[in-house]
């Protein structure tokens, strides 16, 4: 979405944007700081077939990356979650998600039929951020490492801008990232 890049833009980033079944090796020519895992239509299975390996590889170099909505089930995949076809799915906009390290309510857009299945989440992984009309993951953080993503659309334009945030959250984290410093020395 154009607004995405604009909002990465707006926080300091210099994007390129490749498919999703880039290599590793092509992506890394970039000499990226960080990894964008986008939205998208469709069953994450499918997309990722295409692209978990090289998520894979991105997670093992510890690069950050911030997922939105198919990209945050994608990096669920890869973290070792599971994901699950929804009864309804979430859509629209006004949905009502909370933010567990402050309790503040966000006021979201969503538009996806798959969700995380909380059940499967490695102990690796925190919940940051849950639906209020059923509870289900909204948000997913790594303990340790500097991976993150969301399952609703915090670029949503028009829409609620309560998340607009975590773009800024994403530069901070690359900026506090081992991967960043490494890179900053050579």
């Amino acid at each position: 979405k154009k607004n995405i890049l604009e909002l990465l833009n707006s926080v300091g980033f210099e994007v390129v944007v490749v498919p999703c079944n880039f290599s590793f090796d092509k992506i890394m020519q970039y000499k990226p700081l960080g990894i964008f895992l986008s939205n998208g239509p469709g069953d994450p299975f499918a997309t990722a077939s295409q692209a978990l390996k090289t998520i894979k590889k991105l997670i093992n170099i510890k690069i950050p990356i911030f997922g939105i909505c198919l990209g945050h089930q994608l990096l669920g995949l890869a973290l070792n979650a599971k994901t699950i076809k929804m009864h309804h799915g979430h859509h629209g906009v006004n949905q009502p998600v909370k933010r567990i390290n402050n309790g503040q309510i966000e006021i979201t857009s969503q538009n996806h039929g798959f969700n995380i299945e909380e059940e499967s989440l490695p102990s690796n992984l925190n919940i940051s951020h849950y639906s209020l009309f059923d509870g289900v993951i909204q948000g997913i953080e790594h303990k340790n490492d500097p991976f993150f993503s969301v399952q609703y659309h915090p670029e949503a334009s028009p829409g609620p801008h309560d998340s607009i945030y975590l773009f800024e959250k994403f530069k901070e984290t690359i900026l506090k990232s081992n991967f960043y410093a490494k890179k900053k020395r050579h």
